[in-house]
């Protein structure tokens, strides 16, 4: 059986999408998230709809081409169009989909049993009409899978079982038992199974998130959707003018957020977010990032992927880094169009003062402009209550945006000072700032550092 879900597209669609996310209400599910085996019905259809699926990615886009889609609604017996996203006056019609605050979540799916009568998808009928649900060889058969879409559709699969899951059709010869892959599974022993299933923690994790701008993304419109997730999202917040601030859902797209630049209309970004247990993802990392040149009138691709420098947090969802410590992003990601990454990233300038040392480090450059960073180490014996470092540019250089650092600029001169989450330097541990730097490529003269 396959279904289809009709999703909005960015591309075009800019204006419309905006009022649509301006009034994104906030509800909670009904049908609870499965941490432990839950018994649902099984469907399958051919693939992610073009140019995204429910949640907000291209099928291209995927850690894994082993996806489902989950129940938008619960709805019994009634396979009327209820809006989506669910507002909360409707609550009670709300499916596992939870709004897309499922997306991103990995599954692990287990075959049951088989249905030897008719399971047709009928509206207030019996799921297996005429026969009986029954056991076989292909019982056991287990494949973790991605949340990547959703399920609207009018049948009782999408409406009278809460637990129903439509699996991508390409993965239903991919399930193993002991060792083995069962490859004969579709078609002949197919016949609308049942499947135990629930959430786990993505399997062998490694790496960071992937963060990519939407068709029709721009400075006063930046729809991002975030991927490669150790355990699901549940919220974005953008950095703006000295303040966090929450992000708006891209409507019940659940990996797609609508946010800021750290300025208004700017085409710098800095976010965290937080994942399906509602906890700091990786410990309140936080992301930079800036919108591609070929984005500089809008994204046009359906996903322009972004290329980002992290600060602070954890090194691993389970292993903490040293405090404030500065994360480049691996050098097998792609590197946007807006900027190119040495290899080695030689410091440009470093210099010392008692108890305090600073090193800039050029970490991205492109036509007109390049992206820096600054590191204060402290060389002494006792914590820092504060610090501040200077930096003189060779000529008319000027900063057009920094992060974790406030900064002032007179003529050549730069001063930048501590935020108040990062005064705090424990000995020999570090701290940075960035900064977006426009005008010519040249290393900055001089560069110290103060502790208080």
């Amino acid at each position: 059986m396959r279904k289809r879900l009709a999703v909005l597209g960015a591309a075009g669609a800019c204006a419309a999408l905006l009022v649509v996310y301006l009034q994104q209400p906030s509800a909670q599910a009904t049908v609870p998230a499965p941490a432990t085996p839950v018994t649902g019905n099984a469907t399958y259809f051919d693939g992610l709809g073009s140019p995204y699926g429910g949640c907000g990615l291209p099928q291209a886009e995927l850690e894994t081409q082993d996806f489902v889609a989950l129940n938008v609604f619960d709805t019994p017996g009634d396979g009327s169009y209820f809006t989506r996203p669910v507002p909360p006056a409707d609550a009670a019609k709300m499916g596992v989909w939870d709004n897309g605050r499922n997306c991103g979540r990995w599954v692990q799916v287990k075959i049951a049993d088989y249905c030897t009568g008719t399971n047709d998808g009928a509206l207030g009928q019996p799921f297996c009409r005429n026969g009986a649900w029954t056991a076989d060889a292909y019982n056991g058969g287990v494949l973790n899978m991605l949340v990547a879409d959703s399920c609207a559709d009018t049948n009782a699969w999408c409406r009278d079982d809460p637990y129903h899951l439509d699996l991508s059709k390409a993965s239903l010869n991919r399930f193993a038992k002991n060792g083995t892959t069962l490859g004969d599974l579709y078609p002949n022993h197919w016949n609308n199974r049942h499947v135990d299933w629930n959430f786990i923690p993505a399997p062998g994790y490694s790496g960071d998130i992937q963060i990519g701008f939407l068709a029709g993304a721009q400075r006063w419109w930046p729809a991002i959707a975030v991927s490669h997730l150790p355990n699901g999202i549940h919220g974005v917040e953008y950095y703006a003018d000295g303040a966090w601030h929450a992000a708006q859902p891209n409507r019940d797209m659940g990996q797609s957020f609508i946010i800021g630049g750290t300025t208004s209309g700017a085409t710098q970004f800095r976010i965290r977010a937080t994942d399906a247990a509602d906890a700091p993802l990786f410990g309140g990392r936080e992301y930079s990032f800036a919108l591609p040149s070929t984005c500089s009138t809008q994204c046009g691709p359906a996903y322009t992927k972004a290329t980002y420098t992290t600060t602070g947090g954890s090194a691993s969802p389970s292993s903490p880094s040293s405090p404030s410590a500065s994360v480049s992003v691996s050098p097998s990601r792609s590197v946007s169009p807006s900027a190119s990454r040495s290899p080695s990233r030689s410091p440009s300038s470093s210099g010392s003062t008692g108890g305090c040392s600073a090193t800039v480090v050029v970490t991205g450059t492109w036509d007109g402009g390049y992206q820096a960073e600054v590191t204060v180490r402290n060389t002494g014996a006792t914590a820092s209550a504060g610090w501040s470092t200077s930096l003189t540019f060779p000529g008319t250089q000027r900063i057009a945006s920094s992060w974790n650092a406030v900064t002032t600029q007179t003529g050549a001169e730069v001063t930048a000072t501590n935020q108040p989450y990062n005064a705090v330097i424990p000995p020999a541990a570090t701290t940075s700032w960035g900064m977006v730097v426009s005008g010519q490529n040249q290393p900055v003269t001089a560069v110290s550092c103060t502790l208080r």
